[in-house]
């Protein structure tokens, strides 16, 4: 059984019902999730857990929001390479532009990220969906 920890940001509890489903998704699939605020995770709680979903919205100008997530993602980000690692999150404008930033900046890092998920506002059914998907994904 995989032990996953699914770590976000939410500022409007769209990112936050998206950490839901996610959760949903892994003990569908017999993993174990623990959903965790940004703010009380670092990278000495990495080798706790087999998988990690990181989930942000898209902020200001495409970015990630910059108070709380960004500090732990920037400080954990030189530990992923090699570990199972999702991305997902929110968006009100554009066309969710910060994901692909995200994705690559990951890349750029040496981090294999197994796929994401993005859904404008709240999610709607296929974005629901899309969580359920990506959770069963990591706890496998």
């Amino acid at each position: 059984m995989n032990k996953v920890a699914i770590v976000y940001w939410s500022g409007t509890g769209n990112t936050e019902a998206m950490a839901d489903l996610i959760a949903q998704g892994v003990r569908t699939a017999g993993g174990e999730a623990d959903l965790v605020q940004a703010a009380d995770f670092d990278s000495s709680k990495l080798d706790g857990y087999d998988a990690f979903a990181f989930g942000c919205p898209a902020m200001g100008d495409e970015e990630l929001e910059e108070m709380e997530f960004l500090p732990m993602y920037n400080e954990v980000e030189p530990h992923l390479p090699g570990r199972k690692v999702a991305l997902f999150g929110s968006y009100d404008w554009n066309d969710g532009e910060w994901m692909e930033l995200w994705e690559k900046r990951a890349e750029e890092a040496g981090v294999d990220v197994v796929d994401s998920v993005i859904a404008k506002d709240y999610p709607d059914d296929d974005a629901s969906a899309d969580c359920m998907r990506l959770g069963t994904l990591i706890a496998k």
